[in-house]
């Protein structure tokens, strides 16, 4: 009777693995402007998870001199936005706010690179608390997604 989750929780919630929302990541795979696919998928995570991750990249973010700058501030936007759609939809599919996301799941990384992006971008506008809780959100959700996202 003693049922074992797939990260090896025996007491733990199962693993949430979100739908897949196909026009979305096709349209992303396809190359199409994330703009637009934010603009016709708004509870797509993945959507606002590109997003954020180029605003990220344009502001700098990736360099020891990361500045406070208008892209890092839009990738915050950005990062929350998608991290909120994907609490929402986490929600929807069993999560009681704790427990395994696993990142090996697709669908889960629009939700789990949106936490990523809003870390990245909270650790640059010095929101050390906010920066902890992604961090801390990751390892709960998967302790590989941190590292998969850069964030060692």
């Amino acid at each position: 009777m003693n049922r074992m989750t797939s990260f090896g929780d025996l007491l733990g919630p199962q693993p949430v693995l979100l739908p897949e929302n196909l026009e979305a990541e096709e349209a992303l795979l396809n190359k199409a402007d994330p703009v637009h696919v934010a603009a016709d998928h708004p509870a797509a995570s993945i959507a606002w998870a590109h997003l954020a991750e180029a605003a990220l990249t344009r502001g700098g973010a990736d360099g020891a001199d990361a500045s406070v700058n208008h892209d890092i501030v839009a990738a915050y936007a950005f990062a929350r936005t998608g991290y909120h759609r994907g609490l929402d939809l986490l929600r929807r599919n069993g999560w009681k706010g704790f427990g395994p996301v696993p990142w090996s799941h697709e669908p889960n990384r629009g939700f789990l690179r949106s936490v990523g992006a809003l870390a990245r971008a909270a650790q640059v506008i010095g929101e050390t608390e906010e920066y902890a809780r992604c961090l801390d959100l990751l390892e709960d959700c998967d302790p590989r997604a941190a590292t998969e996202l850069g964030l060692n």
